[in-house]
This record gives C-alpha cells, sequence and structure tokens, in this order.
C-alpha cells in the first residue's frame, strides 16, 4: 500500500512537470509580451518539491520553509485577481513596471528562488537515478553546490552539513 502511494506520488510529480514543459515555452530572448508561464501549474511542482523535502527529512527544514513561503506569495497574489495573474509573466511585468521586482518580499524574487530550488531538486534527483546508491549526503551536496550555493551565503552551506538523512528519504 505504502508503494502505491509513493509510485501514485512519482507519477504525480512527472505528469506536474510535463504538464508545466508543455505549457511554459519561454527562452531566453524571448519576446515577454508573447510569453506564457501558468502561474497554478506552477505552483503545484513547487508544492510537490515540499513533499520531496519532506521525505528527505527535518535537515531541508530551511529550504522547505523558505520554498513554502515563496508559494505563498504567488498564491496570495494569484487570487487577488485569478484572470490576470493566471500568467506568471504578468507577474513579472506588474512588478517590474511598480519598481518592485527587486525588492526582498515581491512575488519576482519568490519565481526566481522557486526556479532555482526546482533546479536543485531536478539536479538531485537525477543524481539519485543515476546511482541509486549514493550517500543521500553527498547527493544533496553536490547538487546544492552546483544550484544553489552560488547564490547562498556561507550560513546557508554550513546548515546545509547537516544533512545525512538518507535512509528516511530513500526508505
Amino acid at each position: 500500500m505504502k508503494r502505491k502511494r509513493e509510485m501514485e506520488k512519482r507519477s504525480e510529480l512527472r505528469s506536474a512537470i510535463e504538464e508545466l514543459s508543455m505549457l511554459a515555452k519561454v527562452q531566453p530572448g524571448d519576446n515577454l509580451d508573447a510569453a506564457h508561464i501558468p502561474t497554478k501549474p506552477f505552483l503545484h511542482v513547487c508544492t510537490l518539491i515540499l513533499q520531496v523535502l519532506d521525505k528527505i527529512g527535518p535537515t531541508m527544514a530551511v529550504l522547505r520553509q523558505d520554498i513554502h513561503q515563496n508559494i505563498q506569495r504567488l498564491e496570495i497574489l494569484c487570487e487577488s485577481d485569478p484572470t490576470k495573474y493566471s500568467n506568471l509573466i504578468e507577474i513579472l511585468k506588474k512588478e517590474d513596471s511598480e519598481g518592485n521586482a527587486r525588492k526582498g518580499a515581491s512575488c519576482s524574487r519568490a519565481f526566481l528562488w522557486l526556479t532555482r530550488s526546482i533546479d536543485f531538486m531536478v539536479a538531485l534527483l537525477q543524481r539519485l537515478v543515476k546511482d541509486t546508491g549514493q550517500n543521500m549526503e553527498l547527493a544533496v551536496e553536490e547538487s546544492y553546490n552546483i544550484t544553489l550555493k552560488p547564490w547562498h551565503g556561507w550560513i546557508s552551506s554550513a546548515a546545509l552539513k547537516m544533512t545525512g538523512s538518507e535512509a528516511k528519504f530513500l526508505a
């Protein structure tokens, strides 16, 4: 029964990523006026990341909390006008035109950090699939080093070293 639920969650994650991949058609240099990144599917993928972090254990609590707060920030704005903000690009354009995009509590920053978190999770899952016997602490550290570390200070790096609950995640 437990195995079936895990398979369903993996399937749900794969489906969400495939759905987002088909819907999000933005490349560097594209005209942002024509770009579309659907807000709800993007936030759904981010919520699934929280479930994976929960499996890794409490050592990922800081990252989990950051992701959760960023999801909430975008959800609150999206719910304020669901039609207008169904496209993440509209949120980014709104904040840019208001001069708020670079502020710490902006939805633009939330989106940026969520995409970085997705990069981290993809790198981590790729490592674990490539080598199913890999030590979780090493996989997390290597994934962190190539995706999030360039954007974090030393305190975040030190906190990451406290991971090591691979048995709980892989169980």
